[in-house]
């Protein structure tokens, strides 16, 4: 395995390092001495044993449990935040089941959180839709929601239109079919229930 080429990073400290023409991991500077990384230079497969399965799987667990301190993440999104640090995809898969088996990273806790925090500010199809773009699957989503309805916690649609209206001035008596549209359209581009809309509405 032959060093193509070493190219620094904006930080500065990190060095992107390709073999036989392939990128192949990002390494610290103090890491490509101890390991007499250099350009042009033959990579012994030892070396890179002890890379791809020790420093890159403890850097990387490191990181996400950094990460999952700060705040929560769903699967996908450390995935891709591990991604944008350029490690390998056997150590990213190793670092999300290191803190998924302590129960550090958890898509359903996630959704619960999500959902519990916007239950009565959003409707049901907006939570639903920014948990999917997040990364959350479809069923651990309604699990999350189905879980919460046993709690109590539950949206009243009507009351959330009602709200909205209130806040958008509208009056049901005055209201031309100009506005009746126009405020039905909003309405439904929220996720509210066509049929509550128009109920809402007249």
């Amino acid at each position: 395995m032959l060093v193509t080429q070493i190219a620094g990073t904006s930080s500065g400290a990190r060095f992107r390092i390709s073999i036989d023409g392939q990128f192949a991991f990002v390494l610290y500077r103090g890491e490509m001495r101890n390991l007499h990384i250099e350009e042009g230079r033959e990579l012994p497969e030892e070396s890179y044993r002890q890379i791809m399965t020790q420093i890159l799987p403890k850097r990387a667990k490191l990181r996400s449990m950094n990460l999952l301190q700060a705040r929560d993440y769903t699967r996908k999104q450390l995935e891709d935040k591990l991604r944008q640090g350029d490690y390998p995809e056997a150590c990213i898969e190793e670092a999300i089941a290191y803190v998924a088996s302590y129960g550090y990273l958890d898509d359903g806790r996630y959704a619960r959180n999500y959902i519990e925090y916007r239950l009565q500010s959003k409707t049901r199809a907006q939570i639903e839709a920014e948990l999917q773009r997040k990364g959350v699957a479809r069923d651990v989503i309604r699990e999350a929601f189905d879980e919460l309805e046993k709690t109590g916690a539950v949206q009243d649609e009507a009351e959330m239109i009602r709200a909205l209206l209130d806040k958008r001035k509208y009056c049901a008596d005055t209201a031309d079919a100009k506005e009746r549209q126009r405020m039905y359209g909003y309405l439904c581009r929220r996720g509210f229930s066509p049929e509550l809309v128009r109920k809402a509405l007249s």
